[in-house]
């Protein structure tokens, strides 16, 4: 018989030996599986989560909003002559008047730039005038201001006729090279002699109105600047000086007139006081005709 001490031993020993959680049952330890992940739900192909969705729709939004301020931004730089480019453009303000009393005027024209340039002495101003029939300007007169300095002007119209009256005469174009004034930095100014023309008798009113519309303003410049991009027009081609042949491509600029026009109150005579004027006139004429015949045979000498 076996004793119980051996079996007490005998049992530890097959104890010993029983498999333990996680062997294979001979002894050796399996190795541990890792963990299963966790499945999230998905959403189903070709929808998003609503998250995601706004995000982008912000995204976009805040793209499109970029492009059209730059856009904007491009285009007002571009367009000089819109109405919000110009309010930020000094003005060029343009004022004519007559100097002097009766049928013998001078016309002064002064320009001056709404704030102060410096760099405008590489600049030169062209003053394109039209002359109304009721006006005229000698050129003869002119010619003579030209040689004494006085003034840089001539005119564009070939046949012209000084003695005629109003109502057979046309209009007249005058280029005046206007030069800077010396007491303002950014002023120009032009001088010019006009006379009035004799105009046809009224049954009623003894006077008739001369309107002077504003003339051409032309610039040109060494270099560019601001005021030209603000107010530059078209070009117009031009001698660059008055004794020049040289063409310059003058650029026609805005401006701001203080006067919309200029008017001239011209007395004309009346056709009732015609037969009185006819008759005094030629009384006068044989009286001073009879003078002179009177002193040429007292005071002449005559030889046969």
């Amino acid at each position: 018989m076996v004793s119980k001490a051996t079996a007490r031993a005998h049992g530890q020993r097959l104890r010993s030996f029983s498999p333990r959680p996680g062997s294979d049952g001979k002894g050796r330890s399996q190795c541990s599986l890792p963990p299963r992940p966790q499945l999230v739900p998905r959403a189903p192909v070709g929808r998003r989560r609503s998250g995601v969705l706004a995000a982008d729709a912000v995204a976009w939004l805040l793209l499109w909003a970029a492009g059209l301020v730059s856009r904007l931004a491009a285009d007002i730089s571009d367009a000089p002559f819109s109405s919000g480019t110009r309010a930020t453009c000094s003005e060029i303000i343009l004022r004519q008047e007559f100097l002097k009393d009766g049928f013998h005027r001078d016309l002064l024209i002064k320009v001056k730039f709404g704030e102060s340039i410096e760099d405008l002495q590489t600049c030169r101003l062209l003053i394109k005038h039209h002359i109304p029939a009721g006006l005229f300007v000698d050129p003869y007169e002119l010619a003579s201001l030209r040689e004494r300095n006085v003034t840089e002007a001539v005119m564009l119209s070939e046949s012209f006729n000084i003695e005629a009256p109003n109502y057979l005469s046309k209009e007249s174009d005058i280029l005046i090279y206007a030069r800077q004034d010396a007491q303002c930095i950014d002023c120009f100014q032009a001088s010019l002699p006009v006379h009035y023309r004799y105009h046809r008798p009224h049954r009623k009113d003894g006077d008739t109105l001369i309107v002077i519309n504003n003339p051409d303003l032309l610039m040109y410049c060494d270099q560019e600047f601001p005021v030209l991009k603000c107010w530059g027009q078209a070009e117009v081609a031009a001698p660059c000086a008055l004794k020049s042949k040289e063409m310059c491509r003058w650029r026609s600029m805005q401006y701001k007139s203080i006067r919309k026009n200029l008017t001239l109150q011209v007395p004309v005579g009346l056709t009732i006081h015609t037969s009185l004027v006819c008759s005094v006139t030629l009384l006068i004429t044989i009286l001073c005709s009879s003078l002179i015949l009177v002193a040429v045979f007292k005071y002449g000498h005559f030889s046969l």
